[in-house]
């Protein structure tokens, strides 16, 4: 299946293969390197994938964002509100803490501007705010662990994403054709297949 295709040649490659080879290689330390190394490559896994989840899931998820059930044509205006009010900032600004995020605290400008550097996105994130300001535009920005919690919310059911009114948006940005554009489910995606 899907995840014998995907999973199996990672997991044998990083859990067997490299340190049985290394095993071998180095009889003197044999089977304890070969444990130690899993249990660090495990740990390793781990941590990564919690910061990752950290960094990039809370910026899409809490009742404060808002979740779309059909497309837009992209780079429309529509698709640029789209790309602010579905996703959120964490606290940024300072070097430090956006190394810690990877510069994913600035996914509001990594969905408007996916082509633009890390430092360009600290560059933009104030021109972007004031932008929304002036148009009335919510542009969210919060600590890493308030998002934290707001995506838990969401995960056990206790709150919902906002449903977008999305029968405001101009009809010439709505992707296809209207019986065919809803996707049946809420994202905050556009239908990409225009391009």
């Amino acid at each position: 299946g899907v995840i014998f295709d995907v999973l199996g040649p990672m997991f044998f490659g990083r859990y067997v293969a490299i340190p049985s080879t290394i095993a071998l290689l180095v009889p003197s330390v044999g089977t304890s390197f070969a444990i130690h190394a899993v249990t660090n490559l495990l740990l390793a896994e781990l941590l990564t994938n919690v910061h990752s989840f950290i960094t990039i899931v809370t910026n899409h998820a809490g009742e404060d964002v808002y979740a779309f059930d059909d497309a837009v044509r992209p780079r429309t205006g529509s698709f640029y509100v789209r790309q602010v009010i579905g996703s959120v900032n964490c606290v940024a600004g300072s070097d430090t803490v956006d190394f810690m995020h990877g510069f994913l605290n600035y996914q509001i400008e990594h969905h408007v501007w996916p082509n633009l550097s890390m430092l360009q996105y600290q560059r933009g994130a104030p021109r972007l705010k004031a932008i929304c300001e002036r148009h009335g535009v919510p542009y969210i920005q919060e600590n890493v662990f308030e998002r934290l919690r707001k995506t838990f919310d969401i995960m056990v059911g206790q709150t919902t994403m906002r449903a977008f009114p999305t029968e405001y948006e101009p009809e010439k940005d709505k992707a296809g054709d209207r019986g065919q554009r809803r996707l049946g489910k809420r994202t905050n995606y556009a239908d990409n297949s225009s391009q």
